[in-house]
C-alpha cells in the first residue's frame, strides 16, 4: 500500500519553489544589479527561478577522471 503525501517525512519533500518571497526577490534582483536603493520593494518584477540540477556531481567526477589521466 502506498503512503499519503502528507504523511511524507519533510526532508524527503524538499523541492525548488517556483514562487519567491518579496525579501528573496530583492536580493536577487541585488545580486544582478537590477536594483536601485530607491526603488519600492513593491510591484518589483518577476524573477526567474532555477532548478539546480545533480549535473553538476556528475561534471566534477569527469574532471576527477580527466585531471587522473594526466
Amino acid at each position: 500500500m502506498s503512503m499519503d503525501k502528507s504523511l511524507r517525512r519533510k526532508n524527503s519533500l524538499t523541492r525548488t519553489r517556483n514562487v519567491l518571497t518579496r525579501t528573496e526577490r530583492v536580493e536577487l534582483l541585488k545580486s544582478e544589479d537590477k536594483w536601485k536603493p530607491d526603488q519600492s520593494p513593491f510591484g518589483i518584477p518577476k524573477v526567474r527561478v532555477l532548478k539546480v540540477g545533480k549535473k553538476a556531481k556528475k561534471a566534477a567526477k569527469t574532471e576527477e577522471k580527466d585531471a587522473a589521466k594526466k
